[in-house]
This record gives C-alpha cells, structure tokens and sequence, in this order.
C-alpha cells in the first residue's frame, strides 16, 4: 500500500511525496500536485513571513524551475515546467499579499471563507468603524486632513496586523476571521486615500 500523500513517479514510478519537484530516484521534475502555498515554496506555515526568506526562497525555486533550464527535455518535462512555474507565481503573489495569506491559513484550517473573498463584514463595530472612516473621507475638504486620517488607518492597519498574527499564533481562529476581514477593510480604504490625495493633488 502507497503511504499517504505519495505517489508514484510518472518517469520512472519510484516513490514522490506531494510537494517534491523531483523524483529522488531518476531525478525527473514532477508535475504539481493540489498543495498549500506554503508547501510550493517551501515554507513553513504561519503569518509572519519574512520578506526576504519568501523572495529567497521563491526566486531559488525559479532558477531551479524556469522553462529555459529544460529546453533540451523532453515535451512532458517542458510544460511541467511551465505548469510548476504558474504555480509557484501564483503563490509567491498569495504569501505576499497578507490578506490573501490569512485567507489561505484559515482555509488550510478548515475556515469556509465566501467566493469575495473573506467572510461577510457583520460585526457592527466594525461596520460603524468603516461608515465613519468613509464618511470622514468624504468630508475632507484639504489635504492635510486626507493625511490625518490616513495616519490613523495607517496605525490600525498595524495593530491589526500584530492582533492577526497572535490570533494565528493562538490558533484562535475565530478572531483570525474577524480580524482578516477587518485587514480587508483596512487595504481597501488605503486604495480611497491614495484617490483622494490624487483628488487632492490635482486642484492644487
């Protein structure tokens, strides 16, 4: 009986745990195979990545994968290469990204998030919270106001970054949920400030 998250090499039918990029026996890249982001780069899982551990790691793994390195292989191993290269872009974008990195925890955690993209914003603080700051928005009426609110976001977007990263430290799931939905919010509004200040710009 194969062992669990094992299967066999296309090439040469040896031994592949999920996630290997190669067969340990006939060394043959192998295509991808269903895998969290962490797992295709490598990494372990958490929300605190280090910037430069993710880019190390991600441009090792393009050296090592880029189509150009097996241009003499054959068809197959051409377009796995291509395949597996897709794949880790995509979840060098997702481990980037904290919103959608949370997002992939709490799915590797059996958390249903909704097709938009975390779950529905109905807690009532933290609706309050986004009707105010977008009503104060709308209400500037000079740049330097657009700055003191953005200062403000910019203070609860950290702080909501660190309470994220201890409730996935805690494994406090519930408040992780809530907490990325919020940080949803909060990179939402940083994309109607940086309007505004166009807005603002431009009459000046």
């Amino acid at each position: 009986m194969t062992p669990a998250g094992v299967t066999a090499c296309w090439s040469c039918r040896g031994p592949v745990t999920a996630g290997d990029l190669f067969c340990d026996t006939c060394e043959a890249i192998q295509p991808p195979r269903p895998v969290d982001p962490f797992t295709r780069l490598d990494l372990e899982p958490g929300f605190e990545v280090a910037p430069e551990h993710l880019d190390r790691c991600y441009f090792d793994l393009q050296r090592r994968l880029h189509p150009d390195r097996f241009a003499t292989k054959t068809s197959r191993e051409r377009a796995i290469s291509v395949a597996l290269t897709a794949d880790i872009n995509l979840a060098y974008e997702t481990l980037q990204d904290p919103v959608k990195r949370a997002i992939a925890l709490l799915e590797m955690q059996g958390v249903t998030i909704h097709a938009e993209g975390c779950n529905t914003m109905s807690d009532p603080v933290l609706l309050m919270e986004a009707m105010e700051q977008r009503e104060a928005l709308a209400e500037a009426e000079t740049s330097d106001q657009v700055e003191t609110i953005a200062a403000v976001a910019t203070r609860e977007k950290t702080d909501c970054l660190a309470e994220l990263a201890e409730a996935f430290n805690t494994s406090d799931l519930s408040a992780a949920d809530r907490l990325t939905t919020r940080l949803k919010y909060l990179m939402k509004f940083e994309d109607e400030l940086r309007a505004a200040r166009i807005r603002f710009s431009q009459t000046t």
